[in-house]
C-alpha cells in the first residue's frame, strides 16, 4: 500500500480537528476579517495557526507515544492542573454547544426559509439528530461521515472561491473609508479572530481523546510520524479553509460599505445573500451547503468532544466511581450535554451573548497556562527523549506561550477598563 493510501486510511483526529475548528471562527470571523479589512487579514490568520500549532500537536504526540490522554498527562503534573482543566471544561460545557447550535439552527432557518419553528425548536431537533448519530455510530461512524461532510464542504468552498476570484472584487463605493486595524475596535476584532483561530487551546485535550479512539480502531498502532502526518493534513486544511472564507469576504463585501451584523446568524445570511447577488442566484445552493455543512460538522464534533472530555476528566478526578466506567456512560454524557445546552438556549437565550463572553474570557485567560501544561506533559518522564519535541518546535511553543500571554493580558485589560 502506498504512503498516501496509508495516510488517507488513517485520517481521523486531524480530520475531526478540521471539522470542529471550521465553525464560527471560519464562517463568521474569517469572512468578516476579509469583508472589513481586506486581504491583509491573512497575516493574523496564518500567524495564529502557526503559533498555536504546537499546543494541538502535543495532544497527538503524547497520546500516540503513551496511549494515554492528555488529561492523564495533566494529572501526572499534579491534581491542581487537572482541576484547572476541569474548570475550563465546565465553562465550555454550559456555553460552547449552546452557542454553536443556536448559530446552526438560525442559519438553517435563514438559508432554507423556515419561519414556522423557532430557533429553540430547531436546536432541539438538531440536538436529537446529532445525539442519535453519536450514540449509534460512535467514533468510527463520526470519522467516516465527516470524511464525506468535509469533502463536500471542501469542494463547495473551492468552487465558491474560484467563482469569486473569476468574478473579481465588487466595485467600491466613492465614500468608502478603509477601517483602522490598530484602533480599539480593530484590536478587539483582532483579539477575537486570533483567539479563536483555529480554535481554543483547550481543544488540544479533545484531539488527544480522538487520537485514543482512533488507536482502538487500528489493527496495528501507527508510528508517531504517521500520526503527526495525519494531524498535519487536518491542520493545514483548517488554515486553508480559513483563507478561503477570508477571500469570499474580501471579494464580495470589502469596499462596499455594507453594514455587517454582529449576529453570527444574520451575518452568515448576509454573506450568502451578497454572494448570490455578486455571482448569480444559481450559486445560492453552493454557498448555502458550504455554510450549513460548516456549522453542522462543527456541532457534531464539538458535541462528541465535550462529552468525551467530560467523562475523562471525571474519571481521573473520581477514579473509584464505578458509574463512570459503565459501557453506556458515553451515551449518557451525549444526552446530558444535549439537555443542558438546550435548557441554556431556552432559558438564557436572551443572555447568550453574556454566556459566550464569559466562555471567551475564561478560554483566553487560561490559554497560556494550558499551552504550558501541554509542553510540560509532552516533556514528562513517560515520553521517551527521542519522541519529545525538537528544539525548533520548543522555540515555537515558547513563542506561542508568549503570544498567548500578551493576548490574555491585553484582553483582561480591555475587559476590566
Amino acid at each position: 500500500m502506498s504512503k498516501l493510501k496509508i495516510l488517507l486510511k488513517n485520517l481521523g483526529p486531524g480530520l475531526l480537528f478540521a471539522s470542529m475548528a471550521i465553525g464560527t471562527s471560519h464562517l463568521v470571523l474569517s469572512t468578516k476579517a476579509g469583508a472589513q479589512y481586506g486581504w491583509v487579514m491573512v497575516i493574523p490568520i496564518l500567524l495564529a495557526n502557526i503559533l498555536k500549532y504546537p499546543f494541538f500537536e502535543f495532544g497527538i504526540r503524547y497520546t500516540s507515544v503513551t496511549e494515554k490522554s492528555l488529561v492523564q498527562g495533566y494529572l501526572n503534573l499534579g491534581r491542581k492542573y487537572l482541576w484547572i482543566y476541569a474548570f475550563v471544561t465546565i465553562v465550555s460545557t454550559f456555553t460552547i454547544l449552546a452557542a454553536l447550535y443556536v448559530v446552526t439552527a438560525g442559519l438553517f432557518m435563514n438559508l432554507f426559509n423556515i419561519s414556522a419553528m423557532g430557533v429553540s425548536a430547531i436546536a432541539l431537533c438538531l440536538f436529537a439528530f446529532i445525539s442519535a448519530i453519536l450514540i449509534i455510530g460512535r467514533y468510527q461512524f463520526l470519522e467516516n461521515s465527516l470524511k464525506a461532510v468535509i469533502s463536500i464542504l471542501f469542494i463547495a468552498l473551492i468552487i465558491t472561491t474560484v467563482l469569486v476570484l473569476q468574478k473579481g472584487p465588487v466595485p467600491n463605493i466613492e465614500a468608502f473609508q478603509r477601517p483602522e486595524i490598530f484602533n480599539e475596535v480593530g484590536i478587539l476584532f483582532l483579539i477575537g479572530l486570533m483567539g479563536w483561530m483555529p480554535t481554543a487551546v483547550e481543544a488540544s485535550g479533545w484531539v488527544s481523546l480522538w487520537s485514543m479512539e482512533n488507536l482502538k480502531t487500528m489493527k496495528e498502532k501507527p508510528s508517531l510520524k504517521l500520526a503527526l502526518q495525519e494531524f498535519n493534513v487536518g491542520y493545514i486544511l483548517t488554515a486553508l479553509l480559513a483563507v478561503f472564507f477570508l477571500i469570499i469576504g474580501w471579494m464580495t463585501l470589502y469596499v462596499t460599505g455594507t453594514e455587517l451584523s454582529g449576529s453570527a446568524v444574520i451575518f452568515a445570511d448576509q454573506v450568502v445573500s451578497l454572494f448570490t447577488v455578486h455571482i448569480g442566484s444559481w450559486a445560492y445552493i453552493l454557498i448555502a451547503i458550504a455554510a450549513f455543512a460548516t456549522m453542522f460538522s462543527t456541532c457534531m464534533t464539538a458535541h462528541d468532544a465535550v462529552s468525551r472530555v467530560s467523562i475523562d476528566v471525571l474519571e481521573k478526578l473520581f477514579p473509584h466511581k464505578k458509574a463512570l466506567k459503565n459501557k453506556n456512560t458515553f451515551a449518557m454524557a451525549v444526552l446530558i450535554m444535549a439537555l443542558i445546552n438546550w435548557v441554556v438556549i431556552s432559558v438564557f437565550g436572551a443572555n447568550m451573548a453574556n454566556l459566550v463572553a464569559l466562555a471567551t474570557f475564561v478560554s483566553f485567560v487560561m490559554a497560556p497556562l494550558i499551552g504550558w501544561m501541554n509542553l510540560k506533559t509532552v516533556m514528562g518522564k513517560d515520553v521517551p527523549k527521542e519522541h519529545r519535541p525538537k528544539m525548533g518546535l520548543k522555540i515555537l511553543t515558547y513563542l506561542g506561550i508568549f503570544f498567548l500571554s500578551l493576548f490574555a493580558l491585553y484582553y483582561c485589560w480591555m475587559v476590566l477598563n
